[in-house]
């Protein structure tokens, strides 16, 4: 079964072609990162301006490397929220004209359930398929949330952000030390070379018996380190004393994220994998620190094969459209009937 997908939910315009769930025969991203550097962060308007006239231009050329004609695509997936109204507008108004015109089966996914399916992602190979139940560690600029699943499209959230999202952590505290936009990249590749012990950061939540995160402690505390450095007389730009509260700030964030994911690891003890998707599953810090922490725990391990996986792309989105269409097939032509923001839980219950 090959099912095309499209995503749009921010400042992409994705547009891929799956097969059986995990083959990846093609994906394709228009992205407005670079016009949004001038700007500091995403203009909706803007963004939605830009994937009305990169769309067709995705969907030829996925079609073209995936080597298919429409008669070949058995269903279409869309994403159809949460994310910029505009943007989700592009994206399901094309799928909604293309299912029509093809006669073929329409499938909307939430956002975060994409995310969930990107871990099956492989480029022209069947992926090796899960041992369930999975904990999945979903991080990224809009969310932070920790999933306990017994199928593709079955369980239930277990932790979530009470504030920030780890990739608002990121960003906000690159913008604090002057990094360019996009932010969450640029403080990962200064803290290479600092020292991750070389300022303390709070750990929150620590003497809480939850699994939720907080992330606004930890971006006020490097506010006023900084503050506390420059009027101390520390030249906070100096290139060593800069990566080190890089490397600093990061080690503390994936610290947060991981001492939730073992607490909940230590809960469900029948867990067989660990997952961490996401855009900030692409972090190298939190990829080794989740590599250790499942070898401990005797688990197996998953991220995103390729990085463009981690972040919003269309693949991700037929892979979970191709899930729902085997475990509950009521929802193909049907979930557009509920409210864009509804939460994932919807499908995952």
């Amino acid at each position: 079964m090959r099912i095309l997908g499209i995503e749009s939910s921010c400042d992409e315009t994705s547009v891929a072609v799956v097969e059986a769930g995990c083959i990846v025969r093609s994906c394709v991203i228009a992205s407005s990162l670079a016009d949004f550097r001038k700007t500091g962060g995403v203009v909706p308007e803007y963004a939605a301006r830009r994937q009305v006239e990169c769309m067709n231009a995705c969907l030829f050329k996925a079609l073209e490397q995936s080597g298919s004609a429409p008669e070949h695509i058995d269903a279409l997936a869309v994403t159809r929220g949460p994310g910029l109204l505009g943007s989700l507008l592009v994206g399901t108004t094309a799928a909604r004209a293309l299912a029509a015109v093809w006669q073929k089966p329409l499938i909307a996914v939430h956002h975060t359930l994409g995310h969930l399916s990107s871990t099956w992602l492989q480029d022209g190979v069947t992926a090796v398929q899960p041992r369930f139940p999975v904990l999945t560690l979903s991080v990224s600029g809009g969310h932070s949330d920790l999933w306990y699943r017994t199928t593709h499209t079955s369980g239930q959230r277990i932790g979530t952000t009470r504030d920030d999202a780890a990739g608002e952590a990121f960003d906000k505290g690159a913008t604090l030390l002057g990094l360019p936009y996009p932010g969450g990249p640029s403080l990962a590749r200064l803290a290479e070379s600092g020292d991750t012990a070389a300022y303390d950061f709070p750990s929150p939540l620590s003497r809480e018996d939850t699994l939720d995160f907080s992330f606004s402690g930890l971006k006020t505390s490097l506010k006023y380190l900084l503050r506390d450095l420059s009027r101390d007389g520390v030249a906070t730009d100096r290139p060593d004393i800069a990566s080190s509260i890089a490397a600093s700030y990061q080690a503390a964030i994936c610290r947060h994220l991981l001492d939730k994911t073992e607490r909940a690891m230590e809960r469900h003890p029948e867990v067989q994998e660990l997952h961490i998707v996401g855009g900030v599953s692409a972090n190298l810090a939190l990829r080794l620190s989740a590599s250790r922490l499942a070898a401990d725990r005797g688990v197996t391990v998953r991220f995103p094969s390729r990085s463009v996986y981690s972040t919003d792309n269309a693949a991700m989105i037929a892979s979970a459209g191709y899930f729902l269409m085997q475990e509950r097939p009521e929802a193909v032509n049907r979930l557009f009937l509920t409210r864009a923001t509804e939460d994932v839980a919807s499908v995952l219950q």
